[in-house]
């Protein structure tokens, strides 16, 4: 009978998730945005994200901070993001948010980097009719 260890297996993933999520409220408190980031980002939590990229364009000079916390996430974290952006830009709501990480993908990766970006060619027929 494997069900006892599954339930097991099941109660630390939830668990996990839960010490993950404060940890995301604690970053966010401390305003630590690279690391929420990232956190969000490994949590596969579009909305999430947004949240973070909204709180860092409240801070003074927030587009700056946004940039600067942009450009040092990995590849694999920004081809996320590029992905969580084409569904917030569709929103009239999230689409300045959306936009301004646009705006610094585009400022900051070179035009051969970007088209090595996984679903960049889906990603760029979505945002051309909202743009």
């Amino acid at each position: 009978d494997v069900t006892e260890i599954e339930e097991k297996e099941a109660q630390a993933k939830q668990e996990e998730q839960i010490m993950k999520e404060q940890e995301l409220s604690n970053l966010l408190h401390e305003k630590r945005f690279l690391k929420a980031l990232g956190l969000a980002i490994s949590l596969d939590r579009p909305h999430t994200v947004l949240t973070v990229v909204k709180a860092i364009l409240r801070e003074p000079e927030g587009r700056r901070r946004l940039e600067e916390n942009i450009v040092r996430l990995r590849k694999d974290q920004k081809e996320a993001v590029l992905a969580f952006l084409v569904t917030w830009n569709t929103n009239s709501r999230n689409c300045h948010e959306a936009q301004a990480v646009m705006e610094t993908l585009l400022r900051h990766e070179a035009p051969d980097t970007l088209l090595q970006f996984s679903g960049i060619k889906s990603a760029v027929e979505s945002l051309l009719p909202y743009t």
